[in-house]
């Protein structure tokens, strides 16, 4: 038993050295396909994950024109304290320094952008927590003020989450789609791989069959090769989707400048599970590439 598995193997050795070009080709496209279908798991997840946090309360705030004067500022704060526990669960009030120091914060990189802006030309705000998360029941609470006197306007947390969802289920989805097209392209890498390794070994194929190896015994090291394509694809793909996972997915999280997106983070599990479904894709895809391969080009 031990002299068939080292035979076996060393059969696959050879197979894979002497299409070295073309099993590195399979091997990347692999990598890549799986790359980039786990990548657009990774955003999916994260996006979940960083608007869940307003499923249970979805702020709006009501912007006051820079030069509002006191007593209708006084006028809104007045409405939201009437409107506590009818509507509205909480507010904050943001003065014009306090938007200004957050201006300058955010802009901190364009110097020249803040010589051209005081405290007095920035808007004071409510920032408005409702007793309802209900997007709708959120939307005609803060058109309710759009009407007050010294309002400027009323932004909705709901449409910068909805805009970001948007934009992500677009991107996941085209890199879900990419990476589909690519791992067609593997099978049929690999297929192409085992086809040519079938090829030239045409005559060590047919002696072996006169000495009368089994069919299985004759097949199975070209599927171990496709199999070893697929695997190691698959492999490469999980530090590639690491790397996406720490500087890419977590910067978001972690800027300063994208307090919406605080909670856009994987976790351990879930990158655990999406890393379990490209090794499981990978493995599936060479299985199938390396079936077809010996079933069409194999005759035994």
């Amino acid at each position: 038993m031990i002299g068939k598995i080292r035979f076996l193997l060393g059969e696959t050795g050879q197979n894979i050295w002497r299409n070295v070009a073309l099993t590195l080709a399979s091997i990347l496209v692999a990598a890549v396909s799986l790359t980039l279908f786990g990548a657009s798991q990774l955003v999916a997840r994260g996006v979940d994950n960083a608007t869940q946090r307003w499923e249970g309360g979805i702020e709006f705030v009501v912007f006051m024109k820079a030069d509002a004067e006191q007593g209708e500022i006084d006028a809104v704060e007045a409405l939201l304290e009437d409107s506590r526990g009818s509507g509205v669960d909480d507010f904050t009030f943001v003065s014009k320094e306090e938007t200004f120091e957050e201006f300058r914060e955010f802009f901190a990189e364009d110097p020249q952008l803040l010589e051209t802006i005081s405290p007095e030309t920035m808007p004071p705000s409510f920032r408005i927590q409702p007793t309802d998360p209900d997007a709708g029941a959120v939307e005609a609470l803060g058109q309710s003020f759009e009407s007050r006197p010294g309002v400027r306007t009323v932004v909705f947390a709901t449409e910068v989450i909805r805009e970001i969802q948007d934009n992500a289920q677009k991107i996941s989805t085209i890199m879900l789609w990419v990476g589909v097209v690519l791992l067609v392209a593997s099978a049929i890498v690999i297929l192409t791989t085992l086809s040519i390794a079938i090829a030239s070994r045409r005559n060590e194929i047919e002696i072996m069959k006169l000495v009368g190896a089994s069919n299985w015994f004759i097949r199975i090291p070209f599927m171990i090769e496709g199999l070893f394509q697929g695997v190691i694809g698959a492999l490469l793909a999980l530090p590639l989707l690491a790397f996406a996972r720490t500087y890419v997915i977590e910067e978001f999280s972690e800027s300063d400048n994208l307090r919406l997106l605080e909670g856009f983070r994987v976790t351990d599990a879930e990158f655990l599970t999406i890393s379990i479904y490209a090794l499981v894709i990978g493995t599936a895809v060479a299985t199938v590439g390396s079936i077809f391969a010996v079933s069409r080009y194999l005759n035994v």
